[in-house]
């Protein structure tokens, strides 16, 4: 392998080639491997995939971005998760943080004890026992502390950020590291004897080869659709939202450490706050809204006047049904899409890479390497499909078609076991490349009104009410831990983003 062609720039192109600049991985006959981009100012980017989940932190540390300053060069803020608003009722909400629910009890999660308590009507909210939950709606952050022993180390965060500034953030240090940039719109893909892409052709007649080309051109998918023809499995039976409107607004306050994703007749809106701006979306379903009542919609319910046009986008669930074939791997919208309910498009940018550089070719371009790769990327989609799916199934609402048409529609089977297995006793069934530990599917779970029959055995060996009071003396150590955390603004302050 001497050189590796990125197709297309924004956040999945500048992520790609600067993870493959921080591997150095060798080329041919000894020399470095050489990697270049290709992008096009005049193509738009996506750019509303303004908000992560934590594994974003250990994508950062492993290319040396340094926190403070991608902070600053970013507008970000800190996430300490999503709180989910109407979506079981008009004035209802529940929060899924980043961490757990406490420490093991008999060998069990401590949220089967809470399990139990709720099984006998003594209560009806986990969100006591979440610390990033507790934090959020206090509107305090800092990093979690390094001493196991403390409550204030059981979560995690992500970050809010312009994704824009974030790829112009790593051009800068792919560039640094030799990445070559090439400017020019893709207009042709010619193929070798074997079928593979021998080189991209530019609008002005340029022609630039590689031995491995990474598509990162978003839903056109120029290179592993247009040009080998992949294919695509469509999702759209259980998540019908095909559209979306974005807007960014002036803030009207500090920005809150958490997203907010609120349900609407149609679909749901995100609030994500960043330093410099707030970013607002409508994602919605074009059979139940049309596009300027989805608009209207969004406009609203936003706190100030938009600072750009809107930005609209359509989309259909699924996935590619090859990722890589031949010698193109596709990452990000390339290879598919789930709307961001649960912030996961950057993150399966990220693992896309991290399988690449798991399973990186030589020239030969290994058949079996192709199909792990395929087979891991397709488990990986399908399971962060069945969590997104799981909001839009218990979801309470019943007043609008689209509700109606995702609740009566029967779940993949293996999201309808894990729902039967979480009613009977409160497990959860991790299957291979999960995105999301037990605590997050409990926090939807219980979120949307679902709570177990019973909770395992194993927890049910105190009397009731000494359960009832320990887990009383374990919420206010967690209440009186987050006073003493400063708010999410002192976070902010050294790290300030000048716009």
């Amino acid at each position: 392998m001497k050189r590796v062609i990125v197709a297309g720039g924004g956040t999945a192109g500048w992520m790609a080639a600067t993870a493959l600049a921080a591997a150095r991985l060798p080329g041919g006959d000894s020399a470095p491997l050489e990697i270049a981009l290709v992008e096009s100012e005049a193509i738009g980017t996506v750019g509303v995939g303004e908000a992560t989940i934590p594994p974003i932190r250990a994508f950062n540390a492993a290319i040396g971005l340094d926190e403070d300053a991608f902070i600053t060069a970013t507008g970000a803020t800190a996430k300490l998760g999503i709180e989910f608003r109407d979506w079981t009722a008009p004035g209802s909400a529940y929060f899924h943080g980043f961490g757990d629910y406490g420490p093991q009890v008999n060998g069990q999660p401590w949220r089967q004890a809470l399990f139990r308590l709720a099984a006998a009507g003594r209560l009806d909210s986990l969100d006591p026992w979440s610390v990033p939950t507790v934090l959020a709606r206090e509107g305090r952050f800092a990093p979690p502390a390094a001493d196991p022993r403390s409550v204030l180390s059981h979560y995690s965060y992500a970050y809010h950020f312009d994704a824009g500034l974030f790829a112009r953030h790593l051009r800068g240090l792919a560039e640094a590291r030799g990445v070559v940039r090439h400017e020019g719109r893709i207009v042709g893909a010619p193929l070798d004897a074997r079928g593979h892409v021998s080189a991209v052709e530019l609008e002005d007649g340029r022609c630039i080869e590689g031995d491995l080309f990474v598509d990162c051109s978003g839903f056109r998918g120029l290179l592993i659709e247009q040009a080998l023809t992949a294919g695509y499995e469509d999702w759209s039976r259980w998540l019908p939202c095909d559209r979306a409107v974005a807007l960014p607004c002036p803030a009207a306050g500090p920005p809150q450490p958490f997203t907010i994703s609120a349900a609407r007749p149609a679909g749901w809106r995100w609030r994500i706050p960043l330093q410099h701006r707030v970013g607002n979306g409508h994602v919605y379903a074009s059979a139940f809204l049309d596009d300027d009542a989805a608009l209207e919609d969004l406009l609203g319910q936003i706190e100030g006047a938009p600072l750009a046009e809107p930005n609209r986008l359509r989309f259909l669930a699924g996935r590619r049904r090859e990722a890589w074939r031949g010698n193109v791997v596709a990452v990000g919208l390339a290879a598919g899409f789930l709307e961001p309910l649960e912030s996961t498009s950057i993150n399966l940018i990220q693992t896309g890479i991290g399988r690449l550089l798991e399973l990186f070719p030589d020239r030969d371009m290994s058949p079996a390497l192709a199909r792990e790769y395929n087979r891991r990327t397709a488990r990986e989609m399908e399971r962060v499909r069945d969590f997104i799916i799981l909001h839009y199934h218990l979801a309470g609402r019943d007043d609008g078609e689209l509700w109606r048409h995702c609740r009566a529609t029967p779940p993949p089977d293996t999201l309808a076991d894990k729902i039967e297995l979480f009613r009977a006793r409160g497990e959860i069934s991790l299957l291979e490349d999960e995105s999301f530990r037990e605590d997050s599917w409990t926090a939807v779970f219980t979120g949307l009104g679902v709570w177990p029959q019973q909770a395992a055995p194993q927890v049910g060996r105190e009397p009731l009410a000494a359960v009832e009071q320990q887990a009383g003396r374990f919420a206010e150590l967690i209440r009186a831990a987050a006073r003493t955390v400063p708010p999410h603004a002192d976070f902010l302050s050294p790290r300030r983003h000048v716009a």
